[in-house]
């Protein structure tokens, strides 16, 4: 009895090994099954990040390309303001005369109105050029046109002739005698 045991012993020895030697060999071609299926997966995920990348580096690329576009047209319309601003500032501005009679003056808005031959002239003054100056008076008011307003270089009273009264020639007293 204790032979048979020793025998049914080394019988179900050896057929556990052969089923777990067994095993062992079908499950290792699951695993490289398992491992190529993966590697396939992750080279896939690398193409399409490749291919990410690549669109991002377009897109980058297209959007840098119409950014230097709008900067270069804007730094070209501000040159072209800037020289026009120039030359407009450059163009010596026309010196202009009116003689009349002042008939307002304005002294909140710091401005006179000159009656002169060719209507009413409104023109800014500084405080010093409007001090002497009140409505009525004769004067000669020098100015120029900046942004649609008269400015005032120079206002001088008119000079007032004074009125020669012309003596009558008294008659000649007659000769005294002596």
């Amino acid at each position: 009895m204790k032979r048979v045991i020793a025998l049914m012993t080394a019988i179900l020895f050896v057929l556990g090994i052969s089923v777990v030697s067994f095993a062992a060999e079908t499950v290792k071609p699951a695993t490289t099954a398992t491992k190529a299926a993966e590697q396939k997966a992750a080279e896939k995920k690398v193409a399409e990040d490749k291919a990410a990348a690549e669109k991002k580096v377009a897109e980058d690329k297209a959007a840098a390309k119409k950014k230097v576009a709008e900067d270069k047209a804007a730094a070209e319309k501000k040159v072209a303001e800037d020289k026009a601003a120039a030359e407009k500032k450059a163009a010596p501005a026309k010196v202009k005369m009116v003689k009349g009679e002042v008939t307002a003056v304005d002294a909140k808005a710091k401005t006179i109105t000159v009656k002169g031959k060719k209507g009413d002239v409104v023109v800014a003054v500084d405080d010093k050029m409007m001090a002497g100056v009140k409505a009525g008076d004769k004067v000669a008011v020098k100015y120029t046109e900046a942004d649609g307003k008269n400015i005032a270089k120079s206002v001088k009273k008119a000079e007032v002739k004074p009125v020669e009264v012309e003596k009558k020639a008294e008659p000649a007293k007659p000769a005294e005698k002596k």
